[in-house]
């Protein structure tokens, strides 16, 4: 052998794939991390009918971060999915009172959903208004609404009419919670989706860049609407699995529910700036929020520092985002 002879440089691969998928292994080293820590400090934690219920109360932000992916995928962001939550709950209680059978006011309610998100797509699709300025009103205008149907008060669903609506939001299959089993059927279309299909190639180039996406005839226009129509839905889903495990629907209902969506999906990885999008990622972000307000509720902290612990989680998270992994990111490409 030539004593000038070089030894091939090691692959690359392992070193790019961290890079690729830093955040989402960070977040799951942080979840990784809670569990444990909450494990030690309450024997509670880790005994499966809490695990469970942990499940079956994050259903609704786990189904509504799926639409939300979508939205932070393009570069957008949609504000109003705690007011569309609580508008589409006080609706379905609504109708059910006045006497619509459950699987029309079902699917009056996801309708409705739609509309909404219609209506806000078409105003940052095609009037150009911002979609931070747009569901920020709608965020407003709905809860208004929601207030304004209901009185303020609590409408209580009756039972014999809707039981099957009311066994969605509560019941179990072999030991699991009906939410939660929702909620993964949800998420594994989402994820396909949104990684297999032409419809979420196209989300993430409108997200990288509309322009671009619009000249090599991707309808950007269209693709933008679409995806707050699909939050709306998504939220509107939220909303009758939030109106089935309460029995009741209130205008009061999701309230900074928006926070806890936006962290999850952010902290699991998906780009502020669009581009890049992780439905895996978003559940880890949602289960970790989840994981962290039961563990201090358990360990017996005061309710409020659950907000402050969030609020400082979405801090953090954009501040990752803009800043490490992007400086990350930039010099894989380069």
């Amino acid at each position: 052998m030539s004593r000038h002879a070089t030894i091939p440089a090691p692959s690359r691969s392992w070193h790019d794939f961290l890079i690729e998928h830093a955040q989402v292994l960070s977040i799951t080293v942080f979840f990784v991390l809670c569990c444990l820590l909450f494990s030690i400090l309450s024997p509670f934690f880790l005994m499966p009918d809490n695990l469970l219920n942990v499940l079956r109360q994050m259903a609704p932000l786990l189904v509504t971060a799926v639409g939300m992916t979508f939205v932070i995928t393009t570069g957008g962001i949609d504000l109003s999915v705690g007011s569309i939550v609580a508008l589409t709950n006080a609706v379905c209680a609504l109708a059910l009172q006045a006497g619509l059978p459950w699987p029309l006011a079902t699917v009056l309610v996801l309708i409705l959903g739609g509309i909404v998100g219609l209506a806000q797509g078409w105003f940052v699709s095609y009037q150009k208004i911002p979609a931070f300025i747009v569901t920020l009103a709608g965020l407003s205008i709905l809860r208004g609404i929601a207030l304004l149907l209901t009185k303020g008060y609590s409408i209580p669903i009756d039972e014999p009419s809707a039981a099957p609506l009311l066994a969605i939001g509560r019941g179990w299959i072999f030991g699991f919670p009906i939410p939660a089993i929702l909620a993964i059927v949800i998420l594994a279309i989402g994820a396909f989706v949104l990684r297999e299909t032409k419809y979420g190639r196209y989300v993430t180039a409108v997200g990288a860049n509309a322009e671009a996406a619009r000249r090599v005839g991707i309808p950007s226009a269209r693709i933008l609407t679409s995806v707050f129509v699909l939050t709306g839905i998504t939220s509107a889903l939220a909303g009758l699995l939030i109106a089935g495990r309460l029995g009741s629907g209130s205008s009061n209902a999701a309230e900074g529910f928006e926070l806890d969506v936006i962290a999850a999906v952010v902290l699991g990885g998906t780009s502020l700036l669009g581009g890049t999008g992780t439905i895996l990622g978003t559940v880890l972000g949602a289960l970790t929020i989840g994981v962290i307000g039961n563990g201090l509720i358990l360990v017996h902290t005061s309710p409020f520092l659950v907000q402050i612990v969030t609020g400082a989680i979405i801090l953090l998270a954009i501040w990752l985002n803009t800043r490490i992994f992007g400086r990350l990111s930039a010099g894989r490409k380069g």
